[in-house]
Order: structure tokens, then C-alpha cells, then sequence
């Protein structure tokens, strides 16, 4: 009996949709490139619950004809290439001929096309890939994509769409990703009756500000050097631009945005020993490439491409970042401050010298093992009893060893090292074997990072930071849980500007904020008035710490709950905590320690580092 049958194609165009559709920005990708192929100057894009409900695309593209708006359901029907070898030679975002059939299997899609030739439009609805009805209408010139209900015949993946802030933050990032390469169209983005972005034609640098707000412009540096193998040009950030995490990193190539490991290792290289290994740096880079150099038909969501002279690139990519910083000036160099420094005086040889060479007077006879004091001839000059010298030394010793034999008898009483009554295999301790420790109040600080303490076992070294990090870590999670945090109010409000694409997730973590201490107010447009911040937060930059919040929330695609609050306490712990370097006096090392062992787990930092640990005695021994 034959088993193998040919699959309907309502359900291989669903299967085919899955890889090309996976979620409302999707849409937005596939449908916006297609307005940009269509040589659009305006694009607006409208959606509804972050597409869930609702998206719709418009341009003023040159449209379709009735014939073509019916050919473009069907899969694989495309006007960008007509034979394998265009694949090598691509001057278009789409070739596939899959984005329109995508959408049409998984949404109810409305389309709405004119030609400027024709005096009619047509109006076609297609259902989950099934044609409904196509008739004439009065539309204007260029396309318009409405497309709702989206995985209304896929009730599983609709069901695992994320969160509304989630999904609109998808769509963001994809729309931005789009307008940062074509600066000559007008985009605008709609959520719901907000208008949440409106992006004029204009240049490159002023689209990446209209983009990511005024501050990013004043970290730029304009990147631009031609090759035999690629143009690149663009902006890289300042290194002082550099943060931790939420830096704006874009790769485009012919238009094209492209996600490549390879080359912003390169980007990295080029500022390395100027900034550190664990910050990053914001750029945009641009690469105007032979098509037939690369090749863009690797997955469908067309990001990954691989380069045929991908190492030779590396080299230009460090060349041009590290001429842009020296340019610029904005490697850093040794610039000593000139101002209230003391004149310091040219040597001249032939100057009388003002200086004279003290005489020392030495009493050769002088012997310290003779209670006498010794004999021999007396110096002339001025000196000091023998007797007496020895007496006051003798003495000062003795001050010394004062409580030696008491404190010999304490060490005996702890048996020496009794290092099988303390079965402590790992730095993780139990509140019984952190009391049984018996540590000294007598602190060693080491290189201002490590806290040396003198316990039963041995010694206990206590990193600082880490330290610091976990018992704030605990004391903000106790006052999200309880909502007890206290705000200390700001002489001046801080203002913070957040691209669109950082909005929603901002909006999420506001009430989070607020039980932390925060006071936050919303202007609109992306801007927010800070002003109260967590009282112990002085000397932090709010605005760096707002901000590497919301990118370690970005990172996260789940839903707020504990996760987040996990994410914001530590977050704030990490930024408030004392640095490395920082000195400390023993009451303050003592109180860090006492603050430590108090907390769930000493033993380790939230995010799973070693804060403490023990140099065993009898390792010790083993090393006389």
C-alpha cells in the first residue's frame, strides 16, 4: 500500500509560512521591503495590538495591475529575478517570491493596488491562502496591505505570541532596521491612534538621530573609505559612547541589514585598549558590495550572508574604525593639566650651585652590644646616649609583645586548626558553619579589591564588589517585596529620551521602578522626568543605569513578575555597589562582612560569581 501523497496546499503553504512568518514583525518586514522594491517615497505603517489584530502597509509605490495583484498570492510568483544566476546578482530586498503567500496562509489580507496608468484599482481578499473575491476600485496610486487576524487558522502560534509590549517592540526594531538604510523615504509608524514615529526624508546621520534621539549625534564619527573590495562608510561611537549593554550596533550591506559575529569582532578589535573588553561600543556600518561577492540566499529572513572575501573585509573594517579614532582625535592620550602646577627651573651646568653637601658626623667607637655604651674618642657634634637609645628600643619592643602568651593560649584552646571539625568542601556555607567560623574583627584590605580575614579555618578572602553587589542585591528585592523602598528627591530632574523600539519595555518595568524608589514621570515622545531616584544611589548616573535596565530587559522576551524584579535588583546592585579600588576602613570592612554573611547566600553573587573564599591552614602548611 502507498503511504507518500502529495500535502494539500493550504497546508504546505502553511508549513512554508512558518519559517517566513514568524510573528507580527514579520509582517512588517516582508510587506514594508516589498513597498521599498516598488521605488516608494512614503511609507506608513499602522498597526493594532501590536499586530495581533490588525496590520496595515501603505506606499506610493508604482502599484500593481489587476493581473499582477492576483499573481502575487502565488507562491514563488515574483518580478525581481527570472533565471538562478540574478540569485548572484541582486539589487532588490526581496527575490523570493514567498512574502505575500506567507502572509495570505496564516491572516485575512485586503489589497488595494493602482498603477498610474490605470484609471482603476483592484481590490482583492484573500483568506488563509484561499482567494475570496477581486474587483475594481477607487484607490490611489501604490499599494495598500491590510492584513488581519493574524494565526487566526494557526491557534498555536498565535497562542505563543508574546505580550503586546513584546511583539511591538519586535515590530519596532524591524521598521527601524529598514529606515536606517533608506533615509530618502518618509516612514511613519502608528500603534493603535498614536503616531510613534514620523521620520522625514532627510540624511544619514540626521535618520539615525530622528531614529535614536539628539544624544546619539554627538557620539558619532563618520566612517568613510573605499576599497577594491567594498565602500564602507557610516558612524561609530566615541569611545566615551561606550556601555555596557544597549548599544546600538547595525550592519547593512547594499541596503540590506545583516546580522555578522565575524565582522563586529573587528569593530571591537579596533577599540581595543580603549575601552573595555565588557563595553561596547554604538555604530552604523554600511557596505557597498559587488552582489556577485555575496550571497543572500542562506535562511528566508535574508539577515544572515556570508561574504567571499569575508577576512581581507576584517582588515578594512579595523583600518577604517582606527583611522576614524585617530581623525578624530578621539583616542585618548596622557594630557597633563598645566594649570596651578609648580615652575619647574631648567638645570644650568654652568650656574653656581646654591646647594651645599651635609657633613656626617659618625662615632666609629660606638658599640650597642656594650652596656658602657662603648669607648673610643667622642664626636664633636651632637649625640645620642648608647644607654639610652638601647633602653627606649627595648622598651618600645617590649609594648609589643604585651598579651603574646594570652593570645597563645586562645590559639590553643582552638586546637590549631582542627580542619576536620569545619567539613567546608566548597564556599558555599550554612548559617551554622558561617557562625562556627569564629572570624577575627580585624580586616586586611589587598590591592583595594579583597577583604582578608582571619577565620578558624585559615583565611577568608571576600571580594568586595561582588560582596556589596549581593547584599543589595537582597535588601532591593525585600523592598520590592514589601514596597518599603525610600526615594531621595533631585535638586534638578534628569531627563532621558528612549527610542521608540525601548518604549514598551520601559512601560513595563515603570511600576517596578516606582516601588524601587524612582520618580518618573512620562512627557511623551519617548521622554520621561526623573525626579526622585533610590536613596544610597548617589554619584550614579541615572540616566546610564535607566538604560542598561532596559536593555537587560529587552534581552528577555518572558512577561514581568519576578523575573523582572530579579532583573532591576540587579541591575541597581551591580551600578551602586562600592567598585574595586575603592579603600575601606576596618569598621567599614567589618560591617560589609557582618552585611554579607546576613544575606540568603554569601557564597555567591545573583548572577552566580564566587564572592568568598577559604585558604585552608593546612594549604598553607603544605606550601613550608
Amino acid at each position: 500500500m502507498d503511504i507518500i501523497h502529495q500535502l494539500p496546499d493550504t497546508v504546505a503553504n502553511q508549513i512554508a509560512a512558518g519559517e517566513v512568518i514568524q510573528r507580527p514583525a514579520s509582517v512588517i518586514k516582508e510587506l514594508v521591503e516589498n513597498a521599498v522594491d516598488a521605488g516608494a517615497k512614503r511609507i506608513d505603517v499602522i498597526v493594532v495590538d501590536a499586530g495581533r489584530t490588525s496590520i496595515q502597509v501603505i506606499d506610493d509605490g508604482k502599484g500593481m495591475s489587476p493581473t499582477d495583484a492576483r499573481m502575487a498570492f502565488e507562491r514563488h510568483a515574483t518580478s525581481k529575478i527570472l533565471q538562478a544566476m540574478d540569485l548572484y546578482n541582486l539589487h532588490t530586498m526581496g527575490f523570493r517570491g514567498e512574502a505575500v503567500p506567507s502572509v495570505a496562509a496564516v491572516a485575512q489580507v485586503t489589497l488595494r493596488t493602482r498603477t498610474k496608468d490605470d484609471e482603476l484599482g483592484t481590490c482583492l481578499i484573500n483568506e488563509g491562502g484561499t482567494f475570496v473575491s477581486q474587483e475594481a476600485d477607487a484607490c490611489p496610486v501604490g499599494t495598500n496591505f491590510l492584513v488581519q487576524n493574524l494565526f487566526f487558522n494557526m491557534p498555536a502560534r498565535r497562542k505563543f505570541l508574546k505580550s503586546n509590549n513584546t511583539e511591538f517592540s519586535n515590530i519596532v526594531h524591524e521598521f527601524e532596521r529598514i529606515a536606517l538604510v533608506n533615509p530618502q523615504i518618509h516612514f511613519t509608524l502608528t500603534h493603535g491612534d498614536n503616531l510613534v514615529t514620523d521620520l522625514p526624508v532627510s540624511n544619514l546621520r540626521q535618520r539615525i538621530v530622528n531614529v535614536f534621539g539628539k544624544r546619539i549625534g554627538d557620539q558619532m564619527l563618520e566612517v568613510d573609505v573605499a576599497t577594491s573590495l567594498c565602500h564602507l562608510y557610516g558612524f561609530v561611537g566615541k569611545p566615551e559612547s561606550a556601555r555596557k549593554k544597549g548599544a546600538h550596533q547595525y550592519f547593512f550591506v547594499n541596503n540590506r541589514y545583516m546580522r555578522h559575529p565575524y565582522f563586529h569582532k573587528a569593530v571591537q578589535e579596533a577599540f581595543n585598549g580603549i575601552i573595555a573588553a565588557t563595553e561596547q561600543v554604538p555604530y552604523f556600518l554600511y557596505f557597498e558590495v559587488n552582489p556577485q561577492d555575496i550571497d543572500v540566499n542562506i535562511h528566508p529572513t535574508k539577515t544572515e550572508i556570508k561574504f567571499e572575501n569575508e577576512a581581507a573585509i576584517w582588515q578594512v573594517i579595523i583600518a577604517a574604525v582606527k583611522q576614524t579614532l585617530g581623525r578624530f582625535n578621539a583616542v585618548p592620550v596622557i594630557d597633563f593639566d598645566a594649570e596651578d602646577r609648580p615652575e619647574m627651573p631648567v638645570f644650568d651646568a654652568t650656574a653656581p650651585s646654591p646647594t651645599f653637601t651635609p657633613a656626617i658626623d659618625v662615632d666609629l667607637s660606638y658599640n650597642p652590644f656594650k652596656s658602657g655604651g662603648g669607648g673610643g674618642s667622642k664626636s664633636s657634634g651632637p649625640t645620642v646616649s648608647p644607654t639610652r637609645q638601647r633602653s627606649a628600643t627595648v622598651s618600645d619592643w617590649d609594648l609589643l609583645y604585651q598579651g603574646l602568651e594570652k593570645h597563645g593560649q586562645a590559639k590553643s584552646d582552638m586546637d590549631l586548626m582542627d580542619v576536620e571539625d569545619e567539613p567546608m568542601e566548597s564556599s558555599l556555607f550554612t548559617p551554622e558553619e558561617t557562625e562556627a567560623m569564629e572570624k577575627s574583627s580585624q580586616h586586611f584590605q589587598y590591592h583595594g579589591r579583597f577583604i582578608i580575614t582571619s577565620v578558624r579555618t585559615g583565611l577568608m578572602i571576600v571580594d568586595q564588589h561582588r560582596a556589596h553587589i549581593r547584599v543589595l542585591y537582597d535588601r532591593y528585592r525585600e523592598q520590592l517585596r514589601q514596597h518599603t523602598a525610600t526615594s531621595q528627591g533631585l535638586l534638578f530632574p534628569e531627563m532621558i529620551q528612549l527610542p521608540a523600539s525601548s518604549q514598551g519595555q520601559f512601560e513595563q518595568m515603570l511600576d517596578t521602578l516606582h516601588t524601587l524608589g524612582f520618580d518618573i514621570t512620562a512627557l511623551g515622545g519617548g521622554s520621561y522626568s526623573v525626579s526622585g531616584v533610590p536613596a544610597g544611589t548617589d554619584g550614579v548616573n541615572i540616566q546610564q543605569l535607566l538604560l542598561e535596565m532596559v536593555a537587560t530587559q529587552e534581552e528577555k522576551t518572558t512577561d514581568v513578575g519576578d523575573l523582572i524584579h530579579h532583573r532591576v535588583a540587579l541591575t541597581l546592585a551591580r551600578n551602586t555597589a562600592i567598585s574595586t579600588g575603592e579603600y575601606l576602613t576596618n569598621e567599614q570592612m567589618e560591617h560589609l562582612v557582618s552585611e554579607l554573611f546576613a544575606t540568603t547566600n554569601p557564597s555567591y553573587t545573583p548572577d552566580g560569581r564566587v564572592v568568598v573564599t577559604i585558604f585552608r591552614e593546612e594549604d598553607m602548611l603544605k606550601m613550608f
